[in-house]
């Protein structure tokens, strides 16, 4: 029997989009292979228990470091020698350098080599001393989005036909929902009629000071879902309103309520919520940068990543043009229906296939 152990040990605290993604493919490659033993590689506390239909179905073996930690190497090639897999799926960056098991790795991004406000020596160290010399070893690389392809290939000296891109998708969750669902989360999260939704964190390549500056000037209040804090730490003045993070049932209705959702992010390997924006049916208006092109396309805005007066325009035409906001959310809802965790997840799977030699 194949055994595969997927890599499940980022899954902690809030979802961000790479834990979204091991967990989907841990939930959605099992079934498609029956015959196969698939294992999850959890840090040392397990994964939250609010992972609601996300949580995995599989068997799950703790790891006794924490993902990315001083001691996460000897912990993580003392784990995979112990549970001895035909496969490993190594779903972030994190890549075993002490294990030279048959390895897929998938790499979402390099901004951590290509932006100089993300870069550290120590993460830098371990792009060039782990990651690097490891990825070249790999049976197989993944990775998300075409712009992301060329981005690793150029910092990591691959040849960028050596990645394959694998799309990320969208969970069936993210829906339009009715008007009454709406009403009613707006009145529970004290948020008035007419919003714009910005998305994002505190990291500068998120770019969310694009909005400080625009953010009192805007025809609606703007709506922070930043992370704890996001409003002090970015200096936005207090009229803004700050949202704590929202379970995905809410996420959906605070992307759908929206007179349009801004995602100013300047440098993303994917950019999963402003596809999950759009098929919920939230207008988007986002950078014109990075994998935004590829995802958002001409079904949302794609303004200048730093032009604050692009983005206080675009503001303006959707808040004003009834027709441009529905134009927006159904192109948005047809586009997102093109991106599917069932096909990622098969597609995932042919990678693992063609690594072990079997097709």
């Amino acid at each position: 029997m194949v055994k595969v152990v997927i890599d499940l040990r980022m899954v902690r605290g809030p979802l961000h989009g790479i834990a979204r993604y091991a967990l989907e493919l841990a939930r959605r490659i099992p079934p498609l292979e029956p015959g196969w033993q698939f294992i999850g590689l959890t840090g040392p506390d397990g994964v939250p228990n609010d992972l609601g239909e996300l949580a995995p179905r599989i068997p799950l073996v703790k790891c006794p470091a924490e993902f990315l930690a001083a001691t996460e190497q000897p912990a993580l090639a003392a784990s995979l020698a112990r549970l001895k897999p035909e496969l490993f799926h190594a779903t972030s960056f994190s890549v075993p350098a002490l294990w030279w098991g048959p390895l897929v790795a998938t790499i979402h991004d390099a901004n951590h080599l290509a932006l100089s406000e993300s870069r550290s020596r120590t993460r830098t160290a371990y792009y060039r001393l782990v990651v690097g010399p490891r990825v070249k070893r790999a049976r197989a690389l993944i990775t998300v989005s075409e712009f992301s392809r060329g981005e690793i290939a150029r910092h990591l000296a691959l040849a960028p036909q050596r990645l394959q891109v694998i799309s990320n998708g969208v969970d069936a969750a993210f829906r339009v929902p009715p008007m009454s669902e709406l009403e009613d989360f707006r009145a529970r999260r004290g948020l008035p009629a007419r919003y714009f939704a910005a998305i994002g964190s505190i990291k500068p390549h998120k770019n969310m000071k694009v909005l400080r500056s625009i953010a009192t000037a805007l025809p609606a209040p703007l709506a922070l879902l930043a992370g704890r804090g996001a409003r002090r730490a970015l200096g936005f003045d207090e009229s803004v309103l700050e949202l704590s993070p929202l379970p995905d049932v809410d996420l959906v209705r605070f992307y759908a309520a929206a007179c349009a959702v801004l995602v100013p992010s300047f440098y993303e390997g994917f950019g999963l919520p402003a596809l999950e924006a759009m098929a919920c049916g939230g207008p988007v208006i986002a950078a014109d940068a990075g994998a935004h092109r590829e995802v958002v396309g001409t079904a949302g805005l794609l303004v200048p990543a730093h032009d604050e007066s692009a983005w206080k325009e675009a503001c303006q035409r959707v808040f004003r043009d009834e027709g441009l906001r529905r134009q927006l959310s159904e192109a948005g809802v047809a586009r997102a229906a093109r991106f599917s965790w069932d096909e990622c997840a098969q597609r995932t799977l042919q990678v693992y296939r063609r690594a072990l030699g079997l097709h």
